[in-house]
């Protein structure tokens, strides 16, 4: 061949590289998750195990006691239409709420594997000497290998699929199978799912009139037309987290938190973060603090002179916010009136199950991932994510979609999902490691500008929500601000997700919440204490919210100026903007 010289090798690989490059691609394609950390875990479980006698005959016991029973179970249910299931799903798992699993062979099929799934869940917990981090990542990674080989998986034993298939003639399967390629050749190009294209920013969501008034190289701030004649004088930012995009707070109009708030007499203003870039790669905490929550919050008070300000956090922003006001109180800073956390946690004690994959080693994994991309895609986040109720959203979604080929139609909700962004190396490595990880904040440890944060110094009123089915910001760990702060707290805990039960139509009366306010100076009780005591009702939570604002806004006059261009802050385009259509 030209070029190469005969009798002469190659250059020997180099070993280091070849291993960095498989661990990159390995990390992708795992979401950055540390295959180190998974086998540490489940070393050190089954070392625990092999010397845990009373544990491993507690465990052939139950599985010869499972065996037995349910053998003769099954016997009972070959012959008897109407016996009773031996074991029933979750409240979550929704593989098997087909009435076709009800019928034999498949009830025994689905039933022994539930039995199977328990024994392992047996197995995996509660194993004396391993630890609580450890023994988190193999219940959850068991669960997942077990999740993937359910009988609901497979065609020839899942009812729904073999019903389906014959009645259909293979026509799902083939519907399935078209759907499966497009969807991976959308995820290869980098392409959101079909149907997302109906709901872009400024068209099909995020609607509300306003203008851009303010823009900086990390946030573009949206002031909302008033739509009546008088407004209260205090505004309401609303700051959303950086993690997908701002507009989750202005979907469609009937279930728009912005649209609400405008109609009922506020001035609210909204941050859009922008979507960081390789080049944004130096982007840390502190910079998301300083130039965007801070420079927003001299705008505000800029356009609105003399008035303070109604802060509203959604779960990163949240977690922003209460770091930012404690800071500010602390230096006696008064620009804020009052404190909305939503499904935001500022205490990461309780975190839930996603600090399964938070340790020293799997922050490094993100780290080398990060370092290479420059950037972490927050589609990369949403596996782990998923994979928390695999048996309630992931399973069922890939049945109903590539076996039983039903495409599920695309909503707004759904569409803001898939809408993904980018974060910054710096600034989720020090999130982890300092606000997750080391819980500096709530520990009094975290400093700004070399003076410690305490959460105790707060004494604006506070209104945090919850929600029941949260496993982002579970809501024990929301109700620990309680605990943090000596102020008036109220708490609603709401039914939904960590989405569904912040956004949603606030007239629809099949939802419900619970409410109570702990006043300033009175003795704090536990999450199941406040539960038990607290007062239930119907509907959503957003009119007790707005009351609570009100309550704690002066009385309502003539709405103030779009901008203030005296003060350099004239509005630059309509809402929603440029930074939230960016790629």
């Amino acid at each position: 061949m030209p070029g190469v010289r005969r009798g002469t090798s190659p250059p020997p690989l180099d070993g280091a590289l070849v291993q960095r490059v498989l661990g990159v691609m390995q990390r992708r394609l795992t979401s950055g998750l540390s295959a180190g950390a998974v086998w540490d875990a489940y070393r050190d479980w089954f070392e625990h195990l092999v010397r845990a006698p009373e544990k491993r005959r507690a465990l052939a016991a139950a599985a010869l006691r499972d065996i037995v029973q349910f053998a003769l179970y099954g016997i009972r249910a070959t012959f008897e239409a109407q016996e009773r299931p031996y074991i029933r799903s979750g409240k979550h798992d929704r593989r098997f709420l087909d009435e076709q699993w009800r019928r034999w062979p498949f009830d025994l099929i689905h039933e022994s594997f539930l039995l199977t799934e328990r024994w392992w869940r047996e197995a995996t917990t509660n194993v004396p000497g391993v630890t609580k981090h450890h023994e988190g990542i193999v219940s959850f990674t068991t669960r997942q290998v077990l999740g993937a080989l359910s009988p609901a998986s497979f065609p020839l034993t899942n009812p729904q699929v073999l019903a389906a298939t014959v009645a259909q003639r293979g026509a799902n399967i083939r519907r399935g199978a078209i759907s499966f390629a497009d969807d991976w050749r959308r995820l290869l190009a980098g392409e959101r799912p079909a149907g997302a294209e109906d709901f872009v920013p400024g068209e099909g969501v995020a609607l509300t009139p306003g203008k851009v008034v303010f823009r900086n190289n990390l946030v573009e701030l949206i002031q909302y037309a008033p739509t009546t004649p008088t407004v209260y004088p205090e505004p309401v930012l609303l700051i959303p987290a950086w993690i997908l995009r701002y507009y989750i707070l202005d979907l469609s109009p009937r279930d728009s938190l912005v649209r609400y708030l405008v109609n009922h007499g506020h001035t609210v203003f909204v941050i859009s973060w922008k979507n960081p870039t390789t080049a944004d790669r130096g982007l840390g905490f502190e910079d998301y603090r300083t130039s965007g929550l801070m420079s927003v919050v001299e705008v505000v008070s800029a356009i609105v002179r003399g008035r303070q300000i109604h802060a509203v956090g959604y779960c990163l922003g949240g977690t922003l916010l209460a770091l930012a006001a404690a800071a500010m109180a602390g230096r006696s800073d008064k620009r804020l009136r009052t404190v909305t956390l939503l499904a935001a946690q500022a205490d990461f004690t309780e975190a839930g199950e996603l600090s399964t994959f938070i340790d020293e080693e799997q922050i490094a994994s993100l780290e080398e991932l990060m370092r290479t991309q420059g950037y972490l895609d927050t589609r990369q986040l949403v596996l782990p994510v998923l994979l928390l109720r695999a048996c309630e959203f992931l399973w069922p979604l890939l049945l109903r979609q590539y076996l039983l080929g039903e495409r599920e139609p695309m909503t707004a909700l759904m569409a803001w999902r898939t809408d993904a962004t980018r974060l910054p190396p710096r600034m989720y490595s020090e999130y982890l490691r300092r606000l997750l990880l080391g819980n500096e904040l709530a520990e009094g440890r975290y400093k700004v500008e070399g003076r410690q944060v305490r959460m105790a110094d707060l004494t604006v009123p506070i209104f945090a929500v919850g929600a029941l089915d949260d496993f982002v910001a579970p809501w024990r760990s929301v109700y620990r601000i309680h605990f943090l702060t000596g102020v008036d707290v109220t708490f609603v805990l709401t039914d939904g997700d960590h989405h569904s039960g912040i956004i949603a139509d606030p007239d629809e009366l099949q939802r419900s919440f619970t409410i109570a306010t702990s006043g300033a100076g009175q003795e704090r009780i536990d999450a199941d204490t406040w539960l038990d005591r607290a007062s239930a009702y119907s509907g959503r939570w957003w009119p007790e919210w707005q009351r609570w604002l009100s309550r704690h806004s002066s009385e309502r006059g003539d709405p103030p100026p779009r901008g203030q261009p005296s003060a350099g802050h004239v509005p630059l385009c309509d809402a929603p903007g440029t930074y939230v259509l960016q790629g």
